[in-house]
């Protein structure tokens, strides 16, 4: 059987720091992959003049799972986000955001496990009818969101619980304002909620949604919902866990699957030796359960729990004083 060939993009930032630790800690599981790197982002822009080059997406279709590091698109210079093309491009329509409560970071909570499950493509993320009036005092966008876009975000939240042996999975929306887009999006997930007697089904308003993951987080077990919506609750519960240095991020398309750290590139640390590298350890688990490595994606989280529970050189997000090399070792000698 040959071996899995995983295409890498470490990113800007602190990318390559932070990457190069997951990788070798992916080793060192006994994870017996190929690897090839490839640019994107700023990067790629001073190397090839391209922020996504065209290797990299060949890259991408070839081996169809890419663990990726944090990306920096230049804002204000008429540049489209490198993370909204690579979900189009690759047709990436589930992004799954897990948050598990870790003993040891400085979290508000306990207890947490949730999964957020975010349609990928449509929305107000769409990109489409984007205007400015010509006299700059009028902005529109459109949202789009088609039947089989929610059928199939819906679908993949209720095999996901099925799965995972999840309880419930709790549909957000807006439909009581946006009464043709969520509208649609509700009563699609409603019909797919009829074909899964075996999970709870429940509907939730967004903005009750934010209250209730503040006021009482363990109630939620998967949320599925739209773009925007999505993209804004999955950073709350990343927020329940002890932030964005805690939360990975999976982009799943039909035979192509994008992992990845879900905070920003920071640059202000970059080359300094301080970032915490726990999210893109994460997104490798994530990755190995993606691939039915299940015993080695547990190896993994139980080596980086008991890391961040002694406090054995964490880095300074989780309460220490050590930096990602002396964080990545702690969790090597585990393994």
């Amino acid at each position: 059987m040959s071996k899995q060939t995983i295409t890498v993009i470490k990113g800007d930032g602190i990318g390559p720091s932070i990457v190069e630790a997951a990788i070798q800690v992916l080793e060192k599981a006994g994870c017996d992959f190929n690897y090839e790197y490839v640019d994107a982002g700023l990067t790629a822009l001073e190397k090839t003049g391209e922020l996504l080059p065209q290797a990299t997406l060949d890259a991408i279709a070839r081996n169809k799972i890419t663990l990726k590091g944090p990306l920096t698109t230049p804002v204000g210079e008429g540049f489209t986000s490198i993370n909204v093309t690579l979900r189009k491009k690759f047709n990436l329509y589930a992004n799954v955001r897990p948050v598990i409560s870790f003993k040891g970071t400085k979290a508000r909570y306990e207890n947490i496990d949730i999964i957020t499950i975010r349609e990928n493509t449509e929305g107000m993320y769409s990109g489409h009818g984007q205007t400015l009036s010509e006299d700059g005092q009028t902005a529109m966008a459109s949202s789009i969101v088609t039947k089989e876009g929610a059928r199939r975000i819906a679908e993949f939240a209720f095999e996901t619980a099925r799965r995972e042996k999840r309880k419930k999975v709790t549909i957000v929306h807006k439909a009581n304002i946006l009464k043709s887009t969520s509208g649609l999006f509700l009563k699609t997930a409603r019909e797919v909620a009829q074909q899964y007697p075996d999970i709870e089904a429940q509907e939730m308003i967004v903005d009750n949604t934010c209250m209730q993951l503040v006021m009482n987080p363990q109630q939620f077990d998967v949320i599925v919902t739209t773009n925007l919506f999505g993209d804004i609750l999955s950073d709350l519960c990343a927020g329940l866990v002890g932030g964005l240095g805690m939360a990975p991020g999976a982009n799943i398309g039909k035979d192509c699957a994008i992992f990845e750290a879900v905070h920003g590139s920071a640059p202000d640390i970059a080359g300094k030796n301080l970032a915490n590298p726990s999210s893109v350890i994460l997104a490798s688990i994530q990755m190995l359960e993606y691939l039915e490595m299940k015993d080695k994606a547990e190896k993994i989280l139980t080596a980086l729990r008991d890391v961040i529970a002694s406090g054995d050189r964490t880095t300074r997000d989780l309460g220490g004083s050590f930096g990602t090399t002396d964080f990545t070792q702690a969790v090597l000698e585990r393994l």
